[in-house]
């Protein structure tokens, strides 16, 4: 079935337009031209490619809030992160993740980037399907008309040459050879389905062993998926990997094939600049999360830099602190302005970018983010007519001054699933306090 969408402005690749019809096959964009709205579907505002939301923890969205009190850091924000991990069965994981990709969906989201590690019930023992917690996620985005690249993380150490204990037994599954197995049943069970990418991740430094690190790598390269890290978030996870490694993190990552076009760095904020020519050089995607990293107090990592030195930049909401890829982008160049005591680091086409087309193929879906014939028919409408946004105009409209409340229509995939600031699923408020009273 055909559709045709008018936009009374479009963001094309050459640019901000007026009057542009959108013609919609099934799942994917027909056909992009200039012209009178005739007989088609309005949209009113400024119309934009879906935003990929490239690293997301689903569980985390149950801390909002709620790891205000006090003082403390990444590792005490982390015990409490573990407390919510250890409440979780796939039922109820199903529950909270349908309605925070709801809450993405509302705020322009397309596509997610499920960076996920909870895979196993209490004291590790596997689930009947060992990938149950991998299913409830994926059936979670689909029920909320997302895309999703189902990013597996490998996590078998608790640092370097520590166990895993307490609630990190249900993370790991013996050795990076256990994780592979499990790995190729989910990408056997999702092999050729629309919508849906099985990727890979070294959780991080600490958590796999450079030794082996190369049996991540290989499955990525066999099934031609991304492959995430976290990646130097923390002084003292550098710190505890020099001194075991005599390397940095970055540099343990290039040792053993993990960097390169199909791999994304996450945070990366405290590099040397061998880390910013290795991670550059190598084409490695870095994955901005601005609202999750002044959450934990991490720092202001040198993204401009590494972008320059050949890295395209994405961007996460991560541990959902605020799900805001509009608040994530600017983010970024005022983080650059505190850091530098400069304005005018990124330009509004370049943080939209990231937000949108860099994002989508940091995932695994290289023919999204631009509204052009043949990529996927996502069209996200942002309204110009709000408090915030009334008299400004233009992409700076959207990335410097428009958030999430200001989105009005999210079609994804050829569905439209969010029509006029309301999601198909109904009141996402409502489920999310549904699904999040269960866990208390």
């Amino acid at each position: 079935m055909s559709l045709i969408y008018w936009c009374e402005q479009a963001w094309l690749p050459e640019g901000v337009a007026d009057g542009v019809l959108v013609e919609v096959e099934g799942a994917r964009i027909a056909g992009v031209t200039r012209g009178e709205p005739g007989g088609a579907r309005r949209l009113a505002g400024l119309t934009i490619p879906g935003l990929a939301n490239a690293h997301s923890h689903a569980f985390h969205r149950a801390l909002r809030a709620a790891t205000q009190k006090g003082r403390g850091d990444f590792w005490t924000w982390r015990d409490r992160m573990y407390e919510v991990a250890d409440r979780l069965d796939p039922d109820a994981y199903l529950r909270l993740a349908r309605a925070v990709y709801a809450e993405m969906a509302l705020a322009g989201v397309t596509c997610v980037g499920e960076f996920h590690y909870l895979h196993h019930g209490s004291g590790g023992t596997p689930y009947e399907d060992r990938n149950a917690m991998g299913h409830a996620l994926i059936t979670a985005a689909r029920e909320a008309g997302l895309r999703i690249a189902l990013i597996d993380a490998c996590y078998v150490s608790g640092g370097p040459g520590g166990a895993l204990a307490g609630t990190q037994l249900r993370f790991g599954d013996g050795d990076a050879g256990g994780w592979a197995a499990r790995a190729e049943e989910l990408a056997a069970a999702y092999g050729g389905t629309p919508g849906v990418r099985i990727g890979a991740a070294i959780h991080s430094v600490r958590a796999v062993p450079p030794e082996q690190m190369p049996v991540v790598v290989e499955f990525s390269h066999r099934h031609a998926a991304p492959l995430h890290a976290h990646v130097s978030e923390q002084r003292a996870e550098n710190a505890a990997c020099e001194a075991a490694y005599a390397a940095s993190p970055v540099r343990v990552l290039h040792e053993h094939g993990a960097l390169g076009p199909r791999s994304t760095a996450v945070h990366a904020t405290h590099l040397s600049e061998a880390d910013i020519e290795l991670l550059g050089s190598s084409r490695t995607h870095l994955c901005m999360c601005p609202t999750t990293e002044r959450e934990l107090a991490d720092g202001i990592g040198p993204a401009r830099e590494v972008f320059d030195r050949g890295s395209p930049m994405t961007l996460g909401s991560d541990s959902h602190a605020v799900i805001d890829l509009f608040e994530e982008a600017r983010a970024v160049e005022l983080n650059a302005r505190l850091a530098t005591e400069r304005r005018g680091h990124w330009s509004a086409a370049e943080l939209l970018g990231a937000a949108t087309a860099a994002g989508h193929t940091s995932l695994g879906f290289p023919d999204a983010g631009l509204l052009v014939p043949g990529a996927w028919a996502d069209l996200v409408t942002v309204r110009m007519d709000t408090v915030r946004t009334a008299g400004a105009s233009g992409l700076e409209a959207v990335a410097f001054a428009a958030t999430a409340a200001d989105v009005r229509t999210v079609i994804s995939g050829g569905r439209r699933i969010v029509d006029e600031g309301r999601h198909v699923l109904g009141d996402v408020g409502a489920l999310l306090a549904e699904a999040m009273e269960e866990l208390r």
